[in-house]
């Protein structure tokens, strides 16, 4: 699972939905795997616009990257700062990989299991319906 991928994620609790505890989700004990992508800057500058910034510096101090700045950059690569930046942002999101681990909503402690770098989402029954405990063969003939 590519760290990009968890900025665009939430807690699919159902009692989560108006929680702003539900974003980010944060790791735990995550094995991390880099894979070399070619950098693409302009991907990059068109995805910027639409990341939160908090949840990627949170997430990227969680797991050890500690080079991003405090502000999002502007995605420009005009100097040989913004440039480093723009690597290390490339190196951050597309690159790095979470293979094994777990992700937990911080509102409602739920965890969602990560194998061979996939996350499941699949919700238990009781945190889907909101605690019915109907059966599958009773949900089908209502």
């Amino acid at each position: 699972m590519k760290l990009l991928t968890v900025n665009f994620l939430t807690c699919a609790v159902k009692s989560c939905k108006s929680s702003a505890e539900s974003f980010p989700l944060h790791f735990q004990d995550a094995e991390l795997e880099q894979r070399a992508i070619g950098y693409n800057p302009t991907f990059l500058s068109n995805i910027l616009p639409r990341l939160d910034w908090d949840a990627v510096t949170t997430t990227a101090l969680e797991l050890g990257f500690t080079k991003l700045p405090a502000t999002k950059p502007e995605g420009s690569a005009d100097t040989e700062e913004e440039h480093k930046v723009m690597r290390d942002l490339h190196t951050l999101l597309m690159e790095t990989e979470v293979i094994e681990g777990k992700m937990v909503c911080r509102n409602c402690g739920h965890e969602y299991k990560i194998k061979e770098g996939i996350a499941n989402f699949l919700l238990p029954n009781h945190l889907v319906d909101g605690g019915s405990a109907a059966t599958p063969e009773e949900r089908v003939s209502k």
